[in-house]
């Protein structure tokens, strides 16, 4: 399977989330697995695409079916006049260079209280980086949270550059999925 910055052209239907938490104004699409196929990773990915002709980045998810899934919010669909149901065409490439992701703030404060992991998070890669942010933040209860945080930084000190065990296609360990689509 090759992996290349070419880009994907198709049509998806927009869906509800069956759960969309606090904000219900948001729908979301699964890409096609061709789609996929050509993109750099399993895991997240950022892209730069059009939805109906009009221009987005976005980072995609990955699906736990070696696809991804990408969150179209309120502004994104209105901008492509599209609402749930509808079949959007996308047009998508990967990004040159993945970008630097958001530091969340209690991973942030561990990190700053750790030298050793600072400085091991400080040379990782990018990829890497957004796959500890992954890791920690996919954790679905509080408590499980922050002992990643705290893990993250034991394995950062001990020099430790990538998670380990953590399936970033969600395929083996179905720990990242797309939303589940209301009826």
């Amino acid at each position: 399977m090759k992996k290349s910055r070419a880009t994907s052209r198709f049509e998806a239907k927009l869906l509800r989330p069956a759960k969309p938490g606090k904000d219900s104004s948001w729908t979301f699409l699964v890409l096609p697995k061709a789609a996929s196929e050509k993109l750099p990773r399993r895991g997240r990915t950022t892209v730069d695409g059009t939805i109906n002709g009009h221009p987005f980045r976005a980072t995609l998810e990955p699906d736990g079916h070696l696809s991804h899934w990408l969150r179209v919010d309120k502004e994104l669909g209105a901008a492509a006049n599209a609402v749930v149901g509808d079949a959007v065409t996308l047009e998508i490439s990967p990004v040159e260079a993945e970008p630097e992701p958001d530091l969340p703030t209690d991973l942030r404060k561990a990190l700053a209280a750790s030298p050793e992991a600072k400085s091991t998070w400080d040379h990782t890669t990018t990829i890497a980086r957004l796959d500890w942010i992954h890791w920690v933040v996919s954790a679905k209860q509080q408590q499980t949270r922050e002992r990643r945080i705290q893990d993250a930084c034991d394995m950062l000190a001990s020099g430790k550059g990538r998670v380990c065990c953590f399936d970033q296609s969600g395929y083996y360990s179905k720990s990242l999925s797309a939303p589940k689509v209301a009826e």
